[in-house]
Parts: structure tokens; C-alpha cells; sequence
């Protein structure tokens, strides 16, 4: 164990070194290619003062988190394949922005585009997940443990599963996109969410899986140096469909999907809070909140950027320790 921990620690530091390093060579280039942010003209106004800073910034921690996991976990079955997914949203959210930037088409990919890379992706990790690593079809319930010693799991069969793990991967990208609207605030949630997951990850003796999220971590940690307010750089979808992919699948081969659901409860209220909206609007033809996703109501509250940032880390702390609370007596 004590070589699990040191291989952990030099996968975070590794992928945090890279990613710093990396940052004073990609920003300038991604200047100079002008591929900038373009800022919403209905959102806060003084968001508008961001339009034009470097976007497609998540290649700098993918980078750094390839770096990392290649070097540490060897041929691991299962931290390549979360790797894998990693990096294969963060190619559709690559994609996805360069139509926005460079091509100058301002809504990217076409949602079906995007949507099935996405399922397609997460299919196939739901595939790999029981039919080559064993994960099985069983879905573990958090906070079961107290009413019965090992808690109780539901199995809904393979086609059933297959659609839960889609379900699971393609929410969390999508979330955790969504909540990529401020300086820090995506980049932070996620390490704390990723160092919940790494404790899960050992917890169910999935090492090389708790390494890639220390990486996943690490990289996080090294992009805000460059992504906090005032902000250098963007992820853009690069970045914020890669780290929820890489959640996402971390999740599926861990059996911890609806400890997931708990522990990124930043980001599945922001996702909510889009839902709601939308209902809202459509149905009763008035909105909910001032503007969503949530992180936007607070903004135009009057909540400074800082405010809202430091709010919500302090929030995905909370939901994390909320869903480790919900292994109690599982094991």
C-alpha cells in the first residue's frame, strides 16, 4: 500500500509539473492561432471583458495527465482504458471547439455529432468494463451498509447496464461542461471530486485506476495556476468533456456510478439547474433562476466571480465527503 500511495503522489506531481510547464509555451501559441473564447452577450456583462482569452487549454493538462499515467501505471488494462476515454472526449471537445474558433461556427459540432461520439464511446467502456475486466452488472447503492452489513446492490442485466454506464459517462462529461463557466471553478470541483473517486479507487483495491485520478488531479492542480480569475486560459470542451469522461469511466470500472452521482453534486446542480430552466420556461413561460447553469444566478445576485468559485469548491468538498460517507459498511 505504501507504494500505491508513492506511485499516487509522483503521478499528481508529475501531471501537475507538466501542466505548469507546458502552460507558458501552449497559451502563447493558442494566442497567436486566435483561438479565443467567445463570451455570451446575454450573460454577465462583466464577462464580456473575457472574450478573446485562449480557449482549447485542456490539451495543456491532457498533456500532462497522458504523461503521468503512461509513465506510472505500465500496462494496466484498466488505467489505459480510462485514459482512453479521457482523451477520446476530450478529441470530440477538441473538435468541437476548433469549429467553434476557427471555423467561426459559434454553436460547434451539431448536438447529435457530439451526443454520439459520446454514447459510442461510453458504449464501448461499458462493453470492456464486463465482458474483458470482469466489472459485472451490479450496480452498488450508497448508504446501504447501514440498514445490512455489505449493503445491497441491483443488477439490471446486461442491456440494462449497458444503458446506465452510457447514461453515467455522458451525464458527467455533460455537467461537468456546463459547470466550466468561471475562472477555477470546473478545474477546482474536479479536484476534489477526482481525490473522492482515488479513495473509492482503493477502497475496492483498483490502484492503477486511483493513480490515473491522481494524475487526473494533479493536472487539474497545474491548470489553475493559469485558469484561476483572472483567467489565461480556457479549457474550453476540450478540457471539460475529457475530465468528465475521465470520471465518468472511473466510475463504471470502480462499481461507484451513484457515488458519482453524490460526490459531483456541483455538477449535477448545474446540470439541474439547466433543466429546470428550461421546463420552467417552457411550461409556465417564466424562469426559475436569473440565468443558468447555477453558478450564473449567484454571478448576476451580485456575488463577485471570486465568491461564487470559492462557494461551490466549498460545496464539492462537502458533497464529497457527503458520498464517502456512503461506503460506510459496504466492504
Amino acid at each position: 500500500m505504501d507504494k500505491v500511495w508513492i506511485i499516487m503522489g509522483e503521478a499528481l506531481l508529475l501531471s501537475m509539473l507538466v501542466t505548469v510547464l507546458l502552460g507558458p509555451v501552449t497559451i502563447p501559441v493558442l494566442r497567436r492561432l486566435k483561438f479565443g473564447q467567445t463570451v455570451r452577450d446575454d450573460g454577465p456583462a462583466r464577462h464580456l471583458q473575457k472574450t478573446g482569452t485562449p480557449t482549447m487549454g485542456g490539451v495543456i493538462f491532457l498533456i500532462g495527465v497522458t504523461v503521468a499515467v503512461v509513465s506510472l501505471t505500465g500496462r494496466s488494462a484498466a488505467g489505459l482504458l480510462v485514459l482512453g476515454v479521457t482523451l477520446g472526449f476530450g478529441l470530440i471537445g477538441l473538435l468541437d471547439d476548433a469549429i467553434k474558433v476557427v471555423l467561426k461556427r459559434p454553436l460547434g459540432l451539431r448536438a447529435r455529432e457530439k451526443l454520439f461520439g459520446q454514447v459510442l464511446l461510453s458504449a464501448l467502456l461499458g462493453v470492456l468494463a464486463f465482458s474483458v475486466l470482469g466489472r459485472g452488472t451490479d450496480v452498488v447503492l450508497p448508504f446501504s451498509g447501514f440498514f445490512i452489513p455489505g449493503g445491497w446492490s441491483i443488477d439490471p442485466g446486461t442491456w440494462g447496464y449497458l444503458a446506465f454506464s452510457v447514461l453515467v459517462v455522458v451525464g458527467t462529461a455533460n455537467a461537468v461542461n456546463l459547470t466550466d463557466g468561471l475562472d477555477g471553478l470546473a478545474a477546482g470541483v474536479t479536484v476534489v471530486v477526482a481525490l473522492a473517486m482515488l479513495v473509492i479507487a482503493l477502497l475496492v483495491g483498483k490502484p492503477d485506476i486511483a493513480v490515473v485520478l491522481a494524475a487526473l488531479a494533479g493536472g487539474c492542480l497545474g491548470f489553475l495556476v493559469y485558469n484561476h480569475h483572472p483567467a489565461r486560459v480556457f479549457m474550453g470542451d476540450t478540457g471539460s468533456l475529457a475530465l468528465g469522461g475521465a470520471l465518468g469511466a472511473a466510475a463504471v470500472l470502480t462499481r461507484s456510478e451513484l457515488f458519482l452521482v453524490l460526490i459531483g453534486g456541483v455538477y449535477v446542480l448545474e446540470a439541474l439547474s439547466v433543466i429546470l430552466q428550461v421546463i420552467s420556461f417552457q411550461l409556465f413561460g417564466r424562469r426559475l433562476f436569473r440565468m443558468s447553469p447555477l453558478h450564473h444566478h449567484f454571478e448576476l445576485s451580485g456575488w463577485s466571480e471570486n465568491k461564487v468559485v470559492y462557494t461551490f469548491w466549498a460545496a464539492a468538498l462537502f458533497f464529497a465527503v457527503l458520498g464517502l460517507a456512503g461506503l460506510y459498511r459496504l466492504g
